[in-house]
């Protein structure tokens, strides 16, 4: 039906809905509902989003660690047995496969790209309603979250409202690109959920997709990205413009040995730069454990350099 020169029974969205509709119909096909059965014959249930057209899947540790069986079911209502490819329950993912090829899949994009106040929208299956998508903005990067007794670092905060059953499922940006892994939302609370940055993802889908597992060192820390003005950025001669705050060091680990003090900046690890906490995940790796390692800090305005000796994750 056509009035004034206007389709009505089509009417043209909005800029904010045009790309709200464009990341649901984008990443939609790709997001699966999971099913976790267990020995006693309970089950749970959650969400998880295909990256490869021959059914490698990423979801959240916590809805598929102890199941002694897998089932993935797709929005086209195919349904699969999942395998557990591996998961790494100190950042919360897991890849998973499914038997099947010519799959749909999402794109991954980055989340170190990101910045307060960006649209962005999570897809998955809450209580069940399959392919629900809700929208939102970043409220706040590099936060860390407690999950199951461990730190999770440089975690996405968001508006974008999460229900049980959304775990596991994707977040994505306007482009309709995946940024990021919904993990969680505080009880309580309006509008206060997280996510793990896809750049994290995709170190860690990496590692388990070779070894099964995520093996590590540490420097018994905790710390988040951070700015650093711009005045101080040239001055250090930094770009990106930003280090990782040490927030605590524990007592007994490599950082309190070696010299570390909450408050310092972080500046590089063995002379390479580290920008933020996805840098430092990535360079602590199994074999940095027991061998001493240069660091870099910015302490009260002086640059100072400690010898730590990382150990092992394992």
């Amino acid at each position: 039906m056509a009035f004034d020169g206007f389709d009505i029974s089509n009417p043209p969205l909005d800029p904010y809905s045009e790309r709200v509709a464009h990341a649901f119909e984008t990443v939609g096909p790709s997001v699966v509902h999971i099913t976790a059965h267990n020995a006693r014959g309970r089950s749970g249930t959650g969400s998880g989003v295909l990256f490869t057209p021959d059914g490698y899947l990423l979801t959240n540790s916590h809805v598929v660690h102890g199941a002694s069986r897998l089932t993935a079911s797709l929005t086209d209502g195919r349904s699969f047995e999942a395998s557990l490819v591996g998961d790494d329950p100190a950042t919360d993912l897991a890849v998973l496969r499914l038997a099947a090829t010519g799959l749909p899949h999402a794109l991954f994009g980055s989340s170190r790209a990101l910045r307060v106040g960006q649209l962005v929208v999570a897809i998955g299956n809450p209580l069940g309603f399959q392919a629900t998508v809700t929208a939102g903005i970043v409220s706040a990067l590099g936060r860390t979250l407690r999950a199951s007794g461990r730190l999770i670092e440089s975690v996405i905060q968001t508006d974008a409202p999460l229900n049980p059953g959304n775990s596991g499922g994707p977040l994505v940006d306007g482009q309709g690109r995946v940024v990021g892994v919904n993990t969680a939302m505080i009880g309580g609370a309006q509008g206060i959920c997280f996510a793990i940055g896809v750049d994290t993802a995709v170190d860690v889908v990496a590692r388990l997709m070779r070894d099964g597992r995520v093996r590590r060192s540490r420097l018994g820390l905790s710390g988040q990205t951070t700015p650093l003005d711009p005045r101080l950025a040239a001055r250090l001669k930094r770009q990106p413009a930003s280090a990782v705050l040490v927030a605590e060091v524990q007592p007994g680990g490599a950082a309190a040995t070696g010299g570390l003090r909450a408050g310092d900046l972080l500046l590089r690890f063995d002379g390479e730069l580290v920008a933020n906490v996805d840098d430092l995940h990535r360079m602590l790796t199994a074999e940095r454990a027991g061998r001493a390692s240069e660091v870099e800090v910015l302490r009260q305005g002086r640059l100072e350099t400690f010898q730590l000796t990382p150990a092992s994750d394992d």
